[in-house]
């Protein structure tokens, strides 16, 4: 069902293959994962060449505000999966997050392309 977090769902995915060059065979969307002994689902997992996690996505409807507890969210869940990178949309605001040397997450200015990363 088209929901409005889905649209901002199918266009983050759209967005990720013809705008930043990443494969779509490299794409996974809203697949489970346990976080804290609870079942849970993450949006869209972006894997790396070698099939390693490479950039996780949370996706909010528009009219849900991006607050720490929506990077909380992310968070935990990226404490099992383990990706470098985050992304957080809600289709009309967008940030990007690094991990640094120290394992630390840094919000970044913009979105790489794939080959960059």
């Amino acid at each position: 069902m088209l929901t409005p977090e889905e649209w901002v769902r199918q266009n983050i995915i759209q967005y990720l293959i013809h705008e930043k060059g990443f494969p779509a065979g490299l794409i996974s969307s809203e697949a489970g994962l346990k976080v804290n002994m609870l079942k849970r689902r993450y949006d869209v997992l972006v894997y790396s060449k070698d099939r390693s996690p490479l950039m996780l996505v949370e996706c909010k409807a528009p009219d849900v505000a991006i607050t720490q507890k929506v990077i909380d969210q992310i968070v935990a869940y990226n404490s099992k999966i383990l990706a470098p990178y985050m992304l957080i949309s809600n289709g009309m605001q967008h940030f990007f997050l690094k991990r640094n040397n120290e394992g630390v997450f840094l919000f970044k200015p913009q979105l790489p392309e794939y080959n960059n990363m």
